[in-house]
This record gives structure tokens, sequence and C-alpha cells, in this order.
């Protein structure tokens, strides 16, 4: 009898992982769910597109958060603004806002066109990362603040789930990315990797924090997205 009930045990236990492992399986595609808008420059949105627009980006600004307070680097993106905030005095958020206009006026003269999830990228995102700032820990030993990156890198993954399957427009950076690869032909991964070293090596000239955050955050967010993506793949249609 013990026997038999050590093996269902064991059966349930691989049937949880199984379960789990297929919930989490990587998207390879930004997947079309019951809340996706479909047209993403509609002005008139579902509201509970919206709603996943918004939470999106908000708790997108929150492991941005995360992951500055943690205090061992940051994002590539995040570099820069950190590094414009030491020339300049501005907040994270403030250089991250400023930032995000510049790119979108990139956008003019590759004829890109800008949607609600747009604007709202450029907003939220940066306001977030500012209110939410003072109320997250800062670690002084690097334990704790490896674990907060992982945290903060998981935070910034699912809320790029969210807005990314609400289907209103591209973020400053990554129309910008799609533009510049429509008009250039080359391909989109060599952009992505131009940009970011670009926007890198800027932002550590200006005083921006590059440390293990950033190179966990380049590893690591991908596979993040993609599994979020998974996750809300659940839901497609």
């Amino acid at each position: 009898m013990a026997l038999q009930l050590l093996a269902l045990e064991e059966v349930r236990s691989s049937l949880s992982l199984k379960t789990i492992f297929d919930l989490i399986r990587p998207a390879h595609e930004v997947p079309k769910t019951i809340w996706s808008s479909d047209t993403p420059l509609t002005l008139r949105p579902k509201p509970i597109t919206f709603l996943f627009l918004v939470t999106g980006l908000w708790i997108f600004g929150t492991g941005e958060a995360i992951i500055i307070a943690s205090g061992i680097g940051v994002s590539p993106w995040t570099v820069l603004a950190q590094g414009i905030g030491e020339q300049t005095g501005y907040t994270v958020g403030e250089s991250t806002f400023i930032v995000s206009v510049l790119v979108l006026l990139m956008w003019i003269p590759l004829r890109e066109t800008p949607g609600i999830g747009t604007i709202l990228n450029v907003i939220l995102i940066a306001m977030a990362i500012d209110v939410m700032a003072p109320f997250l820990p800062n670690p002084t030993k690097t334990g704790p603040a490896l674990i907060q990156t992982i945290m903060g890198i998981m935070v910034v993954g699912i809320g790029s789930g969210f807005y990314l399957t609400a289907n209103l427009g591209p973020g400053p950076r990554d129309g910008w990315m799609t533009g510049i690869q429509q008009r250039s032909g080359w391909p989109i991964g060599r952009v992505r990797i131009g940009i970011e070293i670009v926007v890198l090596s800027l932002g550590i000239v200006l005083g921006g924090t590059f440390g293990w955050g950033t190179i966990m955050f380049a590893i690591g967010i991908g596979p993040v997205v993609a599994m979020s993506l998974g996750v809300a793949g659940r839901w497609s249609v």
C-alpha cells in the first residue's frame, strides 16, 4: 500500500510539473487574445483591451524600478536614462520620458505611425518608475541584489506580455527598430543589437550604471517575455 501511495504521489508530481511547463511554454510570436485589439491604430479600443494595456505598462515600469533599486546594473535604455539624469539632475523617470519622446520624434523620417499604446508607453512607464521607486528596497549585499534583479526582470516580462497582447501600437523603441529595419533591409536582429550597443555605450559615457543587472537583463528578458506571451496565449482566439 505504501509503495502504491508513493507511486501515485510521483505521478501527481510529474503531472503538476508537466502542467506548469505547458503553461509557461515560450511563445514564438505575440498571440491574438480575447482582449487584443483588431486594429493597432484604433482610437476607441475595447475597455478590456485598454485595461490590459495600462496595467501592462505600469507593471513594466514597476519592474524597471525594481531593477534600478537593486543597484547592480539596469537595462541598456535605462542606463542611458540614468546617464542623462546624472548630467541634468532629472529623475530616472523624467529622463526615460525625455528619451522616449526623442525616439518617437525619430519615427517621423521613418514614416511610422504611433498608436494609443505608443503614447501611453511614453507616459506610464516613466511615471511608474518614479512613483514606485520610493517604496522599493535598496539591497546593500550582492545576494539580495541579484534576487531583486531577477524579480524585476520577471515583472518586466509579465508587463510586456500584457501590453504587447493588447496590440495598440508598439513602444517608441520597438517602432524605431522596425522602422529602421523596413527602410534599410537589414536583419532585425542586427538592427536591435546595433541600437542596444549604441544606447548602452552612450549611457555608460554619461554615467549610467552598467553591471551584472545589465547582463542579466540582456540574457533573461527575451525568454521571460516569451513565457509571458505563452501564458497569455492560453486565451488566444
